[in-house]
């Protein structure tokens, strides 16, 4: 199974000195109760483009409008949900802060905060989001020196056409459980006993 997302990172004070810019996370606590800081992303929906689901997304978790930028790359990883393995890939932007006010109203965000841009590498809970701010910054520096203009072209993003199949939504009745293809064992390794 596939799934696809996409969300920013949003700098407020993006024009301005770097010692003041402040980037919107948001904190998930985990099962063991820690949080975890990150940056905002959800499922792309049909008929939206990565850069359109980047914005609700961000607008959704954390109350504020931003406006893409520039794309900072893409983080893709694999995970097992309900059974099954899952290859999620989620498209990052950088966006500058245009409006609203920090609210962690999402039920799927527990906080919500403005971390001073100096302070991501502490904060950001995973490593790949961590390179990621590593190259907002050298974008912003490319901002400040040589102009929007400067910043590299937004890759083509064509609207979503059909549905995603999110791993906690199933097409089946609730008291069916899925069945391995003939030949395979349930954690797709392979042939069963």
């Amino acid at each position: 199974m596939h799934e696809t997302s996409a969300g920013g990172l949003v700098i407020d004070g993006i024009d301005g000195p770097k010692g003041a810019q402040v980037a919107a996370l948001i904190g998930r606590v985990d099962r063991r109760g820690r949080m975890l800081w990150s940056l905002p992303k959800g499922h792309i929906e049909q008929g939206e483009t990565a850069e359109q689901t980047a914005i609700r997304e961000v607008a959704e978790e954390t109350g504020i409008q931003g406006s893409v930028l520039a794309a900072l790359g893409s983080i893709d990883y694999w995970f097992v949900t309900e059974g099954r393995r899952v290859h999620k890939t989620v498209h990052h932007y950088l966006m500058r802060f245009l409006d609203g006010e920090l609210s962690d109203e999402d039920v799927e965000v527990t906080e919500v905060a403005w971390v001073p841009l100096v302070e991501l590498p502490a904060r950001l809970a995973y490593a790949d989001e961590r390179r990621l701010a590593e190259v907002a910054g050298e974008l912003i520096d490319k901002l400040h020196s040589d102009g929007p203009e400067a910043l590299p072209p937004l890759p083509h993003s064509a609207p979503r056409r059909r549905p995603q199949t999110h791993s906690h939504t199933r097409n089946r009745r609730p008291d069916q459980s899925p069945q391995p293809p003939p030949g395979r064992r349930a954690n797709g390794c392979g042939q069963g006993p």
